[in-house]
């Protein structure tokens, strides 16, 4: 017989590697019952976990799972396709996801590579900067990490966090970010110019589903590694990081380098649709474009279109 959920969390609040004993001590259902908006509450309390819980989402409920298995199977042979064509063309591709926390970043990369040669297809989550990367040119501690011939890349987020999570927690000065964002696009046009392919993607979580996702990682003890202590103070600053991200769109959305944004308050939607968007705009051997399938326009946004997206 399995252990009750209560058995396991009693059994792992444990003190943890970021200095917070395990769930946090329910700091993020402390804040969901008492400085959440009322009406977000009471939508996350009708739902059902099927229910999509956004007013502005295109669709009410969950993809179906016999639905999403079977585009998923298509697409997952057209990535085989893209692998074997990266790896005999010595191409480079470099893929970036963003998003605010709980968005769907690492889920979406897993099912980029669940069937991908580990040796082709590279994940790349760092940790925050060391002492001595303070000190460096800020792109510094990223180009190392940028893909060889034949490898693809993927970036859980990368040097956005100087526009995102580092302007709003006021860990970089005002003279950082400024001098970031007037070197990100020379530095992204130089890596689109020698040659590598280039996808930015803004996974679009709206905050209903956000506080859903942090709700279920503080109960499952499984998932306490996910939180820290910044997605604690995050949840109280979901208008400046909003006002963040339309500064980064606005600084950084370029024809060289342009954003995509994909919703995802429907993993399964997100998912299929990020890997659509690649496959469509990689020049690989052997495409089927029935296999691919289309873009679905109503998932897949432009930035103009992420604060109806995210309300």
């Amino acid at each position: 017989m399995s252990k009750s959920n209560d058995t396991r969390a009693k059994q792992h609040h444990v003190e943890t590697d970021n200095g917070f004993p395990a769930p946090f001590d329910g700091a993020i259902s402390r804040f969901y019952r008492s400085e959440f908006p009322k009406k977000l509450r009471a939508r996350i309390e009708k739902a059902d976990d099927k229910d999509i819980l956004s007013d502005a989402h295109p669709y009410d409920r969950e993809m179906k799972r016999r639905d999403y298995e079977r585009e998923f199977d298509s697409l997952q042979i057209e990535l085989q396709k893209l692998q074997r064509w990266v790896k005999s063309s010595g191409a480079r591709v470099l893929i970036l996801f963003e998003g605010r926390d709980t968005a769907g970043k690492g889920g979406t990369i897993k099912r980029f590579t669940e069937n991908m040669n580990p040796r082709g297809a590279r994940i790349v989550a760092l940790s925050k900067p060391s002492d001595v990367e303070q000190g460096q040119w800020y792109f510094q501690r990223y180009t190392g990490h940028l893909p060889s011939p034949g490898e693809i890349a993927f970036f859980d987020r990368s040097w956005y966090n100087r526009a995102g999570v580092e302007t709003v927690m006021e860990f970089c000065t005002p003279a950082q970010r400024d001098r970031f964002f007037g070197s990100a696009p020379s530095f992204e046009r130089m890596l689109v110019g020698d040659g590598i392919l280039f996808f930015k993607i803004w996974l679009s979580v709206g905050r209903a589903e956000q506080m859903r996702r942090f709700l279920a990682r503080e109960r499952d003890p499984l998932k306490h590694w996910k939180l820290s202590p910044i997605d604690i103070a995050s949840l109280e600053r979901w208008g400046d990081y909003s006002r963040a991200r339309d500064e980064m769109f606005n600084r950084t959305h370029t024809p060289d380098a342009p954003w995509r944004v994909v919703r995802s308050d429907c993993k399964k939607r997100a998912r299929l649709n990020s890997i659509r968007l690649v496959l469509k705009q990689a020049p690989y051997e052997g495409k089927d474009l029935a296999a691919i399938g289309e873009l679905d326009d109503d998932i897949v946004i432009g930035p103009e279109d992420v604060v109806a997206a995210e309300c």
